[in-house]
This record gives structure tokens, sequence and C-alpha cells, in this order.
């Protein structure tokens, strides 16, 4: 993962781009922990990120357009005042700890030679972002420390800045051979190789430690008494000469669905039966195509905190409304017992009298009759406890009906929700986050939107696909796109698609009526397949023409019923991508 190495290896590609000097163009912040750099060096512009949250903190030029916050917070405003026209001159690793200290040479508002260092600190939930004067004092962090978050080190505007405290570990980089061999003649032989090398050396990360007692014993779980010594010396230094002399290899691990799991700055061996691995250009693509869909799903989440907290509270509030009602709906099956008490006492009206608490009787609606036995109330007459009887059966009756009618409303609702819920993890714009929040005020939300106002229109733009023949294929990004697609876009003899009995999107082949060839149905399938809830393979997909679709009276956008329709049996594909338009 993000060592010591790979920041590294990550410098030496910042220190190419901007051999010369590399402009300050521009400055955002598109998350609360996260400040993009816009860089213009010869003919070329590169964005360097730089995230300082906990779950992907990492520095790397990317090619990922974040969106913007309306309004840029104060730190971004600190960073554009001080940097902005100035000139990124180079990029220091501070010890081989991961920091690193950028140097920006550009003018103050008097018009004189001024210096900013912009220092990032890359350490899990301790990142930071740190602005400098050029005496190294305090501007402004990302992240104030004060005495009362740590004892240990401040980050106070005003304060000179000083790293964290030192580890009780070597720098890999200084480190002899005489050296390597005494500290492992002294740790202990029954403990596992790589954790010699996490705890005796500065910057290595366990998944690189394991990478290089692979090398050496075929194993990356091998006990120091198992691992030849001199192989695990020579591939340790075979790995600190590659930083050395920067010759580096972006690497990428991916599992055998495809799914990104780990990276690396060298080739690696140690995932060869059981995973595949991929090699890049340049570190940036790398660290694009391991953190994307990660950082599309962070931006999302972040923006969507209101849509999300909404949602289930809602849920929660339906699923408490629905156990009640369903213990009140068994309670009601007790009515078929006070109509056959109503019965019996009815039938046995000559043999009762009043002030009696009970009576057994013969029952013959039963095969073979038995006896029962009838509570009364004592203070009515006989007639009148049988009236009492029809009463408590008719109202449970009422309630019956009443109570399943609820019961299948809040299930309805709860099947929005969920729907709702899939298209809010597939968001991936705030264009995409203000049509949900319409969609759910508009579905009677308003009450629980607190400061929330519509807005006059929203330009709905469906994803668009082609198929291999050349047919449109146009996916709803929501329930309000679904239902614009399905009863506004659409014609009648074009074909609808969605997969089966799950939350996702309706899939709209553009066919005008003709009959598409077998593989533009696949391909829509696919997409359907892919833009839902399913999960596993394969993904069963409805399919049917567009004039075969209802809305029920007073449904949930989006909901709709069909009978006349063909099942489809399809893997969801994420190389549509490939095919989409925007």
């Amino acid at each position: 993962m993000f060592d010591a190495g790979m920041l590294r290896a990550i410098i030496y590609e910042i220190n190419t781009f901007a051999s010369g000097g590399a402009k300050v163009e521009k400055v955002y912040q598109p998350l609360k922990d996260e400040a993009d750099l816009l860089l213009h060096a010869g003919r070329e512009t590169k964005r360097l990120c730089i995230n300082a949250g906990s779950n992907a903190p990492r520095i790397s030029f990317s090619e990922e357009a974040r969106e913007n916050p309306a309004s840029a917070p104060m730190f971004c405003m600190l960073l554009r005042k001080h940097l902005a026209g100035a000139k990124l001159i180079s990029a220091e690793q501070l010890g081989f700890e991961r920091a690193v200290r950028l140097c920006f040479s550009g003018y103050d508002e008097m018009g004189f030679d001024t210096k900013r260092y912009l220092i990032a600190e890359i350490m899990g939930k301790y990142s930071n972002l740190i602005l400098l004067d050029g005496e190294d004092k305090i501007i402004s962090a990302l992240k104030i420390i004060d005495f009362s978050t740590s004892r240990l080190r401040q980050i106070l505007p005003g304060m000179k800045y000083e790293l964290p405290p030192a580890q009780d570990k070597t720098d890999p980089l200084a480190e002899t051979r005489e050296g390597f061999f005494e500290k492992l003649s002294a740790f202990p032989t029954e403990r596992q190789a790589d954790k010699f090398i996490t705890s005796t050396y500065l910057g290595i990360a366990s998944s690189l430690a394991r990478e290089i007692v692979y090398r050496a014993s075929k194993k990356t779980d091998a006990m120091l008494f198992e691992t030849d010594k001199n192989r695990l010396c020579e591939e340790f230094f075979a790995i600190i000469t590659l930083l050395q002399t920067n010759v580096y290899k972006p690497t990428l691990v991916k599992d055998n669905d495809g799914k990104p799991i780990d990276y690396y700055f060298t080739d690696v061996t140690s995932y060869e039966s059981t995973a595949q691995t991929e090699s890049f250009d340049t570190f940036g693509e790398l660290l694009d195509r391991f953190f994307g869909d990660r950082d599309r799903v962070e931006r999302i989440k972040q923006r969507g905190n209101d849509i999300l907290r909404l949602l289930d509270n809602a849920e929660s509030r339906l699923t408490k409304k629905l156990s009640l009602q369903r213990e009140e709906l068994c309670d009601c099956k007790k009515g078929d017992v006070y109509k056959q008490n109503g019965d019996l006492i009815t039938a046995n009206l000559y043999m009762l009298k009043r002030g009696m608490a009970s009576f057994t009787a013969l029952d013959y609606s039963i095969d073979p009759p038995k006896e029962v036995n009838v509570s009364l109330d004592t203070r009515l007459s006989p007639s009148q406890n049988a009236q009492r009887m029809y009463k408590l059966y008719n109202k449970a009756k009422s309630a019956s009906i009443h109570l399943t009618a609820l019961i299948e409303q809040a299930e309805s609702e709860l099947e929005y929700i969920e729907s709702v819920r899939a298209f809010l993890d597939r968001a991936e714009t705030e264009e995409d986050l203000n049509e949900i929040r319409s969609e759910l005020y508009h579905a009677g939300y308003a009450s629980r939107m607190k400061n929330y106002t519509p807005p006059k229109q929203i330009k709905s733009r469906p994803m668009e696909f082609t198929s291999d023949s050349g047919y449109r294929i146009l996916c709803g990004r929501n329930n309000l796109q679904n239902e614009l697609l399905t009863f506004k876009i659409a014609s009648k003899g074009d074909l609808w698609f969605h997969a089966k009995g799950v939350p996702g999107s309706h899939v709209i082949l553009i066919c005008n009526g003709e009959e598409p060839s077998e593989k533009d149905y696949t391909q829509a399938a696919e997409i359907a397949a892919y833009y839902s809830k399913a999960s596993g393979a394969p993904v069963a997909v409805d399919y049917t023409r567009v004039k075969n679709i209802k809305k029920p009276s007073g449904a949930h956008s989006g909901y709709v019923i069909y009978k006349t329709n063909y099942t489809a049996y399809v893997t969801p594909k994420s190389d549509i991508q490939n095919k989409r338009k925007g």
C-alpha cells in the first residue's frame, strides 16, 4: 500500500514533471480532506491530488476530474492566496517517512520573492496538509491539532513545524549488509520473517515485506528460521536499490474478478497463483485505477449524507411500524375464535343463565366434534355475551383488512426507499444527488428535508449507450429518470428491460418496433443487470415492449407493473462502460 517507498516513487514522478518549475494555475478542495493543485509546465497541465483523509491518504497526479463545491472552504481560499501563481520547484521526502515537502517560489503582496512550503503527511488517520512560510512556521493546516487533541505534537498557526516523533527504526536507504545481518541475528527466529523487516526498518509496508520474503523463500508467511538469510538479504537490498536508483514499475494487483486489491512500485510475484497483475506507465494512472470507485463512493457519501440520514430514519421508522402492525394482525386471527364462541353461546342459550362464568359444549363445526370451554362475562346475559363475541369478531375482521392494507403500503414504501438507496449508491455527480433530493421532496418527504427548496427545473440526463448494431440504449439514474424514460421518451414499440425482483434502472432499447439482434437484447439486459441491486450471476432480467408497461394509480415514481414479458439470464459486465456516451 502507500508506504514510504511508494511516496518516494511518486516524488520522483513529481520532480520529473516540475524539473523547470510548474506554475500553480488553480487550487481546488473538492472534499473536506483533499486539495488539488492544477500545475502547468511546458505545454502540459496536470492535476496534483493530495488526499489527507483516513480512508485513502495519498499524493499523486490524477486524471480524475472532481466536482468542486459551490463555495470554496477556508483552507482552499488560504492555499489560493499563498500558492496561486507560484511555481512548484521541488518535492522532497522528509527522511524515509510518509511525509513530503513541496517547495513553491512566488511573490508576496509587495512584489518581493517569497517561499512557501506545503507539507503532506500521508500517515493513515493522522494524515494532514500543512502550509508553512519561508521560515517553516505554520500558516495553517487542513486539520488543526491543539493540546486537547494531542499532548505529543500540536499543529497550530505560528508554531515551528516539526516532524512527528521519530520511531525506533532504521532508515533502510542508509542500511549496510553488515548492519542487516547484525539486526537479523538479534531477532527471534521463531517469528515470521516479514515481521523482522517491518519492525526493524522505517517506511516499509507489510505487503512489501511479504513480497520480499516470498522472493527469498516462496512463502509469504515463512518463519525466520526456515528462511535463507543470505537470500533474504539479497532480496531486501534489491528493493532498496530500486528506490536509490529510481527504477520503478507501477503495478496493480487484481483479484480474479478484476477488482483492485493492492498496488506496488515494483514487480509482484507473491500473488502468482491467486491474483492477476497489471502494469501502468505512471503512478497517477495506477492510483486512479485503484482509488477511482472508492473515491466516487466517498465523495457521494460525504455530499449525500443528508439523503442517507433521511433514508435510514425512514427505514427505521417503517420497520418498527411494520413490526407492530404484524403483531396486531396476528392478534386479529383470534376473530375466528370469537365467532366460534358466539355461535356456541347462541346454540346453547336454552341452558345458559346470567351470572355463569363459563360453560362447556360440543362444537359440531369441527370434525369430529369436540368439547370446547367458553368463558362468559358474568355481568351480561347469555344473549348479550353472544352479541359481544360477534362484535369482537367484526372488529377483528375490519382491523385485519385495514392492517393488511397498511402493511402492504409500508412494504411498498420500504421497497421505494431501497430503490432510492440503490440509486444513491450509484450516484456520480452533484446533479444526480439533486435529482434524488427532488424526487424525495415530491414523494412526500418534504417535511423531513429541513432547509431544502426544490429547484424549479432539473436537467434530467439518463445514461446513454450504443449497442454493437448501433441502437441507442438509455438507462435511468434514478426513479424520476426511470419514469421519464418509460412514459415520456420511449415509444410504445421500444423494448423495456429491468432486473427481476430487485431495485434498479429502467433500460430502454430504442428500436421503434423493429426486431433487434440477439446481441442487442443481451447488451441491453447486461446494462439492466449491471445497474441494479442484483448480486452474483446470472441475473434474471425481464423485458417487454414499452406498450405493456403500466403505472398503478398513486404509485411512487418508477414503480410499474407488467404481465406480457420474457426473462433473460445474463452476467452483469463492467465493460459496458466502454460503450457509454458521457
